[in-house]
């Protein structure tokens, strides 16, 4: 059987540097944990009651992956393109409804992370109760340092940093997230069959505020790596 032809050619695999490795990492989903750290939940006006509630979870395709050092371009469409940083887990192993217990064996490793976000347009779908995609699934938007490896390791501590033109703006630790990681692979793989390429953006802490073209984002988590963006001017 004659393999498929296509009308032009399919984009390419995204992937992402493995620290140590010439392999690369390559990427399947990626899911985004929404009001993960209380301090955060707040300042965007909605409060979580963990004993209430349960995770919630919006995705962004694959392409709007850059890697840690790019300069993107200023989005169109937006007053008010702010960052969030994040601790990024990077699934290896397959899981469907595992426990909390049997989570860390689906771990390879952790990244950092920057969930770009047009927080004008999120807020206004927000309030009319629509989805965010034009809020949150932007080009250039889903910034993942490499990868780290750290199979079936809980990063359950470790501060997480991430500065402006030099200037601090988000500063907090993993011990602060409302639901850790084992409970959020637990909780994603009720619905979900994760799958090894599949990352995982924990949640960012408060903070979060607008960039502007020219400026220069800096971040780390303790433990896990550097982050880097630089954003460019706004798309012609």
């Amino acid at each position: 059987m004659n393999p498929p032809t296509y009308l032009w050619n399919p984009p390419p695999v995204q992937s992402i540097a493995v620290q140590g490795r010439g392999e690369r990492y390559p990427v399947n989903r990626l899911f985004f944990v929404g009001r993960n750290y209380h301090a955060h939940a707040i300042e965007m006006g909605r409060p979580v009651d963990k004993s209430a509630e349960a995770p919630f979870y919006f995705t962004k395709s694959p392409s709007t992956l850059v890697a840690s050092g790019a300069t993107v371009a200023y989005p169109p469409g937006t007053r008010d393109y702010q960052h969030e940083m994040e601790l990024v887990v990077a699934i290896g192993e397959p899981g469907f409804r595992v426990s909390e217990d049997q989570a860390a064996s689906l771990i390879y490793g952790y990244a950092c992370g920057l969930d770009m976000t047009r927080r004008d347009l999120q807020l206004v779908a927000r309030e009319k109760g629509r989805p965010w995609d034009l809020g949150k699934d932007v080009e250039d938007s889903s910034v993942v340092s490499e990868i780290v490896p750290a199979p079936g390791v809980v990063q359950g501590s470790g501060e997480l940093v991430m500065t402006v033109n030099g200037q601090v703006r988000q500063k907090s630790d993993l011990s602060r997230l409302i639901w850790s990681i084992p409970e959020l692979i637990a909780d994603l793989s009720k619905y979900y069959h994760l799958q090894p390429g599949d990352l995982i953006f924990t949640g960012t802490p408060e903070g979060v505020g607008p960039v502007k073209p020219g400026d220069h984002i800096e971040g780390h988590v303790a433990g896990v790596g550097s982050i880097v963006l630089n954003v460019g001017p706004e798309h012609a």
